[in-house]
């Protein structure tokens, strides 16, 4: 059985080259494989070649419930306590000038630690991490 080591993560959305672009400035990202048209679909890649790539397609339905899988925006690793609050909060404040929106700021309970569940531009969850 062969092993798969490459992947891409898949979003449906309403805009596949405004919702990629949002994507590229979250993590650094670059437009890949075609110009922008209306062809329905957009991709961005990692030019490091570490992450995954990420296709945007245009569907007709909006978004109508929780996502299933989300993306962890890893940005506190190795943080804790008052360090890590503060490295999620100034991450959020930027994404937010990109029109992602804060849902809920989970603060550190002893047991795990803090983190941000954000939405992008068409309402998809992921976390500030």
């Amino acid at each position: 059985m062969a092993t798969i080591r490459e992947f891409q993560v898949t979003f449906d959305c309403a805009d596949p080259q405004r919702v990629a672009r949002f994507w590229c400035e979250v993590l650094g990202y670059v437009k890949a494989g075609q110009p922008e048209d209306e062809n329905g679909w957009s991709a961005c890649t990692d030019p490091t070649g570490a992450g995954p790539r990420l296709f945007f397609q245009r569907v007709p339905e909006g978004k109508v419930v929780k996502n299933r899988v989300h993306l962890d925006v890893r940005v506190g690793t190795g943080l804790v306590g008052d360090e890590r609050l503060a490295v999620l909060q100034a991450e959020r404040k930027r994404l937010e000038a990109l029109g992602a929106t804060c849902f809920q700021v989970l603060l550190a309970d002893g047991v795990d630690e803090s983190c941000i569940v954000m939405q992008d531009i068409e309402g998809n969850e992921f976390c500030l991490d």
